[in-house]
């Protein structure tokens, strides 16, 4: 009962968050959130045969005339129109990809992007768990950090523990202040951790105060899930770990 109680929050809260910045609906399933000049949110909405309808986010980093990845929808069809969208539409052509974590939340739409050329990265970790499930896998790793560059803009890709999911990452962009947190960070509104059959609950606090400690700067942080915020969403996620 929590679990459908917490999803038919991210459905309410989600709206009424895409009502409060810049938007652009791709079509039923897809909503980009524009949340600087050179980045938005991609919300792409599940419908999951026990839980009903939810959204998950993910993040796109533009420069110049190119775009950066940051988890896809949960499928290869969303993922296939998010893409043309960016192609289509923004006039962008997307160059590279990374994953949060494992789940299809993240990953679902990997292998499109690896059949359209799109070099694509992860955490050492997701790479080995998606081998060993037998499902497609990013085609470079890396084990504790990763620098990229999307022309003059970087990207620094961190994996600081289990909490999540064994594997999740962080990502900064310093150049925008964002932290895309992924589904380690809990909106302000949440409850409880969702889904941690896959995580670390010993681990999860160690993971989340080494977060705050070293991206004291973030203005925009951005969950799995739910409302993006500032630092106060891994503060809150903090707490829900406590209380759990």
């Amino acid at each position: 009962m929590r679990t459908i109680i917490f999803l038919l929050y991210l459905v309410i809260a989600s709206a009424n968050y895409a009502q409060t910045y810049n938007q652009i609906k791709v079509n039923n399933d897809i909503t980009l959130v524009k949340i600087t000049d050179n980045a938005f949110i991609h919300i792409s909405y599940t419908n999951d045969s026990q839980f009903g309808r939810f959204p998950s986010n993910g993040l796109i980093l533009i420069n110049n005339n190119e775009a950066f990845l940051f988890d896809t929808p949960t499928t290869i069809l969303q993922t296939e129109e998010l893409v043309d969208f960016i192609t289509d539409s923004l006039k962008l052509k997307t160059i590279g990809f990374v994953p949060n974590h494992w789940h299809n939340d993240c990953t679902g739409g990997l292998a499109y992007l690896k059949k359209i050329g799109v070099k694509t990265y992860a955490n050492q970790l997701t790479i080995d768990i998606l081998k060993q499930k037998g499902q497609s896998y990013p085609d470079s790793g890396f084990k504790d950090s990763l620098q990229l560059f999307l022309g003059d803009k970087g990207i620094l890709c961190y994996y600081l523990g289990a909490a999540h999911s064994m594997d999740n990452i962080v990502v900064w962009i310093p150049s925008e202040k964002i932290l895309f947190a992924g589904c380690m960070a809990k909106s302000t509104n949440s409850t409880n951790l969702g889904n941690t059959v896959d995580g670390d609950l010993k681990a999860y606090p160690i993971t989340i105060q080494k977060v705050i400690d070293k991206f004291p700067s973030a203005k925009i942080v951005i969950p799995g899930h739910g409302n993006c915020g500032g630092i106060e969403l891994l503060t809150h996620t903090y707490k829900l770990i406590q209380k759990q």
